[in-house]
């Protein structure tokens, strides 16, 4: 029997156990629109204002689930509009598939309208990349993409000219199926028995881990606690382990902990678990270094190891624990959990002071009173991320973000897919008012489909972080300031709640207001724009922002002094 070559490609997305595309319609994507629609029962098709963000919610939804993200969009502007969505997938290692319309295929080639060559577009980004030329090729083709995107781990793309849909066919002797098997992949027992002897040999060794340890972290404590070594987190890491947990020395880098700085500085010994930390300036100078990691190509490839173990972390670890030796010297670890109490209690004091204007830390301990142990925080990118990764104390929270692309604009669609992803959790974006004015369009999105989305923003109506990296470099701010807006009344006029906080006496009401409702609501809260600054500072910071304040000084004859204290404490 045949059927619109349309009607299968559901029927295909159906068993890859698919069940929501983000997209928008369009004059050569409507033949397939027109197919899904008879499928909205069982593929939603959630309507973005932008393509953009349809692109960067496959990609969160597929970084939550680790199943595949779907979007689709019409050629020429909405493809293009796709490519920083899939970068995005492609650089944190997640499947997404995007189908991509194009002109029928007797204009190909001709310059038609809207037509661009997507093929060399989509040639860098994706891990498949291919164009459809008949419609009784599309359900194998289908099929490939989608067991590449799993298996390559990145975003997969098939363009197809919209009148291939609508063609009927017979699908007879297909060559593909549509399943895919994770391989396990176990690395030599001799090299498990190296990688357990330079541990053993180690007097003080860290581990720093990353995004790989999802789902094995109950594993990596077990471990960490047998060879008594402190953890370190990146950014990705954020929420695998509970941010107050004794081994936990928080996060690493420019957004880091001073302890976790000095500790890692300290070791003799790094063992990178999952993680592709990229800045080789905060890691060791001369240490040994032992990685597990699921993708071979990345053994060794962000430091030099001594010892690489390929395979999931997940089973590693536990055969590692057999062989290591129970360390009984804790000096080493002791030092630095002592350092991390101090650090918690600095943190604390800060948040607790009640500065006016309103700061950061702050709104970031009335957020400790309403979110739930167990809701997914999506956190744009800037000093935003900075504000949260440092001040909000993640116990079982889910932590999303754009990670090794660093979007601004990935909070709100992040939330988005979330909600669809987990329609009972709570979900809340934490922006900044840059990050946020890239996207806040398809807040429109979050009303239409009832999304309970809980959005902070927070605004200083300057684009924060590059006003703060201006001055790090030595340089006068030029075109950081990005004037006021009141998002609370974008909010209401898009359909949803709007609450603006501009003092601290009434923040906590108005977060629980906001909080205990059921509808999407934006929480604007207006701050004072303070530096986030490092968790350790380095000697060319400080001198680079004398040399700033001078600059600004005989220009403008106005300086702006950081706290001199938290200067001074991490130094």
């Amino acid at each position: 029997m045949e059927k619109r070559t349309g009607e299968i490609v559901t029927d295909l997305l159906k068993e890859w156990n698919i069940d929501h595309i983000y997209g928008m319609p369009g004059d050569s994507i409507n033949e397939l629109i027109d197919d899904l629609r008879k499928e909205e029962k069982n593929i939603e098709f959630i309507q973005i204002r932008h393509e953009e963000v349809g692109a960067l919610a496959a990609s969160s939804y597929a970084k939550l689930t680790g199943n595949i993200g779907v979007c689709l969009s019409i050629a020429g502007p909405g493809a293009v509009h796709l490519l920083n969505g899939l970068y995005d997938a492609k650089l944190d290692g997640v499947p997404v598939l995007a189908l991509v319309g194009q002109v029928t295929n007797e204009q190909v080639g001709t310059n038609a309208f809207q037509e661009i060559n997507l093929a060399r577009m989509f040639d860098d980004v994706a891990v498949f990349n291919e164009q459809v030329t008949s419609s009784e090729q599309l359900p194998d083709l289908l099929n490939m993409a989608i067991r590449t995107a799993y298996a390559r781990k990145g975003p997969a793309v098939l363009v197809v000219p919209d009148n291939l849909f609508a063609e009927q066919h017979k699908l007879e002797k297909p060559l593909t199926a549509p399943t895919y098997k994770e391989p396990l992949i176990q690395p030599d027992q001799q090299s498990i028995s190296k990688a357990a002897e330079l541990i053993n040999q180690s007097e003080k060794p860290i581990i720093l881990a990353g995004r790989g340890v999802k789902g094995a972290s109950k594993e990596l404590l077990q471990f960490a606690e047998k060879i008594k070594s402190p953890i370190v987190l990146s950014l990705l890491g954020k929420g695998l382990i509970p941010d107050y947990h004794e081994l936990n020395l928080g996060q690493h880098g420019q957004i880091g902990t001073k302890p976790a700085y000095e500790a890692m500085m300290e070791s003799d010994l790094l063992i990178l678990v999952g993680t592709t930390f990229p800045y080789r300036d905060f890691l060791p100078d001369n240490a040994k270094a032992v990685q597990i990691e699921m993708d071979p190509g990345k053994i060794g490839d962000f430091y030099p190891i001594n010892e690489g173990l390929v395979g999931d972390c997940k089973r590693i670890l536990p055969q590692l624990q057999l062989l290591v030796e129970g360390h009984n010297e804790r000096s080493y670890l002791q030092k630095y959990q002592e350092k991390m109490k101090a650090w918690h209690t600095h943190i604390l004091k800060t948040k607790k002071e009640q500065p006016e204007p309103l700061q950061a830390p702050q709104v970031m301990y009335a957020l400790e009173n309403v979110v739930k142990k167990d809701a997914i925080v999506s956190v744009d990118v800037g000093n935003v991320t900075v504000w949260t990764v440092r001040y909000f104390p993640f116990v079982n929270q889910q932590f999303l973000i754009s990670g090794r692309l660093a979007t601004m604009g990935a909070g709100l669609p992040g939330a988005i897919a979330s909600q669809v992803a987990y329609p009972d959790k709570q979900v809340v974006a934490i922006c900044g008012d840059g990050g946020f004015t890239m996207v806040m369009h398809d807040f429109v999105t979050a009303v239409k489909y009832n999304l309970p989305i809980k959005v902070i923003i927070l605004n200083n109506s300057k684009i924060g972080m590059i006003k703060y990296e201006q001055q790090e470099m030595g340089h006068i701010n030029y075109n950081t300031d990005l004037g006021e807006m009141d998002f609370a009344a974008f909010a209401e006029a898009c359909g949803g709640e709007g609450y603006r906080i501009t003092a601290g006496d009434d923040i906590n009401t108005k977060m629980q207001q906001a909080f205990l409702s059921d509808r999407p609501a934006i929480i604007d809260v207006e701050i004072d724009n303070i530096a986030p600054l490092p968790g350790k500072i380095t000697y060319n910071q400080a001198v680079n922002y004398s040399q700033f304040m001078i600059k600004n000084f005989f220009q403008n004859k106005k300086v702006e002094f950081p706290d001199i204290n938290q200067v001074i404490q991490r130094l």
